[in-house]
Parts: structure tokens; C-alpha cells; sequence
């Protein structure tokens, strides 16, 4: 039995109450096309319980997700050979998350340059701030 909440849209999906365009599914994770994507093939690995982001998700589950949303990339590359694929999951308002479920975008791309806002310039860092924040997380583990 996995936790739901009544008032998730994915968690409406998982239960069939909203209708989807499902890619796979299994006994701990569903995929299925966005609805609203941001390019062809745009599609969402989502894990069928309902955790909220990756703070509440126990380790074995993530890893089911992670696998779905390999299966998914794997297709997309065969089926539309894109030029890459970026995974993506977001936790929290700040990082973009809009629905508060676990889920992974799984978005085939191609071209550098499509205006998908997920790429980052590489300009160094600070190497005395990065040692700094590198001994703040070891001691977080």
C-alpha cells in the first residue's frame, strides 16, 4: 500500500481518476507524457507513493523512480534520437517544484541552445569557498 493524499494530481493519476498518456508502469512507479512539455517527448517518472520531494522518499523507492526514469530515457533515445537528455527533480518552491509529489522530468533535447532554461555556464569557483562549503556538508553527513 503506498501513502496518497486526496488532493495530489499525480496521486489522481496514479489511481486512474485523471486520464494520462502512460509510457510504463510497475508496483512502485508510473511514466507517462507531460501534458505541458517543453519538447517533444517531455515525459515524468513519478514514484506511485505520494512523498513530496527528496527529503521524504526512503532510499529504496528513489532508486525504482530513477530506474523508471532510465527505462524512459533509453526509449526516448531510441525512438527520437535526440542529442541529449537531462533528468531533472526539483525540491521545493525555489528549485521550481510546482508539484509537491517526486517525480522526475525526463526531457530529450536537441540542441543546446532550445531554450529549455536548465543549462548553467561554467565559470570557476572560488576554491576557498568551495573547501569552505565541502567541510559544511561532511560534517552534515
Amino acid at each position: 500500500m503506498h501513502p496518497t493524499d486526496a488532493n495530489c494530481v499525480f496521486c489522481k493519476i496514479v489511481a486512474g481518476q485523471i486520464p494520462s498518456f502512460r509510457l510504463y508502469e510497475d508496483d512502485d512507479t508510473i511514466a507517462f507524457m507531460d501534458i505541458n512539455p517543453v519538447n517533444d517527448g517531455h515525459a515524468l517518472a513519478v514514484v506511485k507513493g505520494h512523498y513530496p520531494n527528496l527529503h521524504a522518499i526512503p532510499a529504496d523507492v528513489l532508486g525504482k523512480v530513477a530506474a523508471t526514469a532510465q527505462r524512459i530515457a533509453r526509449a526516448q533515445q531510441a525512438a527520437l534520437n535526440p542529442s541529449g537528455i537531462n533528468l531533472l527533480q526539483a525540491n521545493g518552491p525555489g528549485a521550481g517544484q510546482t508539484v509537491f509529489h517526486l517525480h522526475f522530468h525526463v526531457l530529450p533535447r536537441t540542441a543546446q541552445d532550445d531554450d529549455l532554461k536548465v543549462n548553467w555556464g561554467h565559470n570557476p569557483g572560488d576554491m576557498a569557498r568551495i573547501k569552505q562549503i565541502h567541510e559544511k556538508l561532511l560534517k552534515a553527513m
